[in-house]
């Protein structure tokens, strides 16, 4: 009993001590220079605020001069100190001129400091069916949600590369994780910020620079009431099953994931799950995400089969009531 115990105790020393050795340093924010896209309102304000308050220099990017400037009226109430931080505005589209956003952000890094923290949060989403989504707005999703990031990114990652440290952070979406009936146009463009984020972190890891890529569910934003007015019932009905959110909480936890250097970011118990069933061959910042992966992965897939059922049940009953509405409309 007594070797038993012994054994046990060194395998969990050891996994302790792997877990110590190969997780990546916490980024701390004091004094950095945290940038966002998409940073005047919703997930973007929030993150700002959380950002601030750790004594973060804040620079926000987004299209709207107005609510940009009322979004830094806000944030600057938030800051840890207000003599030393700054915040700053950005009024530009990061999915159109790329020069023009290689200019400002290089002016805003000459202001407040090289971009440390770069967080990709600028998106927008289309519910509908396929059907009835047009050509031009599958491709503005995939202009917004996917192009911007791309060039947001590819701005700063030169310098991040040359001092040897920096966090990229994707925001994506559950609906980046599982694709939802009435989502198509939304899902594959935050379906292809996995394939982004995934490749860059293999290719970034020598540079000490760690991706995170967060997997917000439905949030309590402008954004989420704009979407509310196209979506169909079934679509509804299959995202309540996450529950809603804050904007604080989501921000809190991408924020703290990403000084950490966790690849993976997600919110709630069915967030975890989705996490962890769908984690593939994405990178493993430390031992204790790889066990806990490996331990769930079968037991979410058995879990999953009811939420697929369940899902399947709603759109087949969503289309039976249509179709009873047109009959008795004929």
């Amino acid at each position: 009993m007594l070797v038993v115990v012994c054994v046990l105790g060194a395998c969990v020393g050891a996994i302790l001590l792997l877990h110590y050795l190969l997780s990546p340093k916490i980024l701390q924010l004091k004094g950095k220079h945290v940038m966002i896209t998409g940073g005047s309102s919703g997930i973007g304000q929030a993150l700002a605020i959380e950002a601030a308050k750790k004594g973060a220099n804040i620079s926000i990017l987004a299209r709207n001069q107005t609510a940009l400037n009322a979004a830094k009226e806000v944030i600057q109430k938030e800051l840890l100190d207000n003599v030393t931080q700054k915040v700053m505005a950005i009024s530009v589209d990061i999915s159109k001129d790329y020069d023009v956003l290689t200019s400002k952000i290089q002016q805003a890094e000459q202001e407040i400091g090289p971009v440390t923290m770069l967080i990709n949060c600028a998106g927008f989403s289309i519910a509908g069916r396929f059907e009835d989504i047009s050509l031009n707005d599958f491709k503005r999703l995939m202009d917004v949600n996917y192009f911007g990031s791309v060039c947001a990114t590819k701005a700063v990652v030169e310098g991040m590369k040359q001092r040897e440290c920096g966090r990229i952070v994707f925001v994506s979406s559950q609906a980046g994780q599982l694709g939802v009936c009435g989502f198509s146009g939304y899902s594959a463009s935050k379906y292809a910020l996995r394939g982004l984020a995934e490749s860059l972190q293999m290719e970034w890891k020598p540079y000490s620079i760690r991706v995170t890529l967060s997997f917000p569910p439905d949030t309590d934003t402008p954004g989420y009431k704009e979407e509310l007015k196209s979506k169909p019932k079934e679509t509804q009905l299959i995202s309540e099953t996450s529950g809603l959110f804050k904007p604080q909480q989501v921000a809190h936890q991408i924020i703290a994931d990403a000084q950490f250097g966790r690849f993976i970011s997600s919110i709630g118990l069915e967030g975890y799950m989705l996490s962890n069933l769908t984690c593939g061959m994405s990178p493993v910042c430390c031992v204790g995400d790889a066990i806990q992966q490996v331990l769930t992965m079968s037991i979410f897939r058995l879990v999953s089969f009811f939420y697929l059922w369940g899902f399947d049940r709603v759109v087949r009953k969503c289309k039976e009531e249509a179709k009873a509405d047109k009959s008795k409309i004929d």
